[in-house]
């Protein structure tokens, strides 16, 4: 799946302040360890802002952090604020309406329908539990390889 580089940058940004609920988290900070522009990380979270997902305080001890219940908000809702026209699938002004492109039409709208569904189903606090989870299950391994 091919992501603009804000909605990347979105999904990332509020999956650290999801990680961290209760903290105001700088914005130098995100920029730093997921290596965005600061500059265009502001601009990212102007728009998580007016949606009302982010909250930002300016000055010192300042930051953003995260307003939403991360078990509320599903990775189709914040790729709808950065790319609203994704899933549609709308035949080009050329196509001939034969049985061949129809049918492509009908199979290509059904991949979409399933995107959709699927990145419905999936929420920040999805993303986080399946970290912990794989974090756990990796250092079960590394133990019982140092056992041996």
């Amino acid at each position: 799946m091919k992501l603009q580089q804000a909605t990347r940058c979105a999904i990332l940004a509020l999956l650290h302040m999801a990680s961290r609920p209760d903290e105001q988290i700088a914005t130098s900070e995100i920029a730093e360890i997921y290596s965005i522009s600061q500059h265009h990380l502001a601009k990212v979270l102007r728009t998580l802002s007016r949606a009302g997902l982010v909250e930002s305080i300016r000055g010192v001890g300042g930051g953003c952090s995260l307003m939403a219940d991360p078990r509320k908000v599903s990775l189709y809702q914040i790729i709808q604020l950065f790319e609203p026209d994704w899933w549609t699938t709308a035949p080009t002004p050329n196509e001939m309406p034969t049985g061949v492109s129809s049918e492509l039409m009908r199979v290509m709208n059904e991949i979409d329908r399933l995107s959709a569904a699927t990145l419905q189903s999936v929420t920040l606090q999805t993303i986080l539990n399946n970290t912990e989870r794989r974090s756990r299950r990796h250092e079960q391994e590394l133990a019982r390889q140092a056992q041996g």
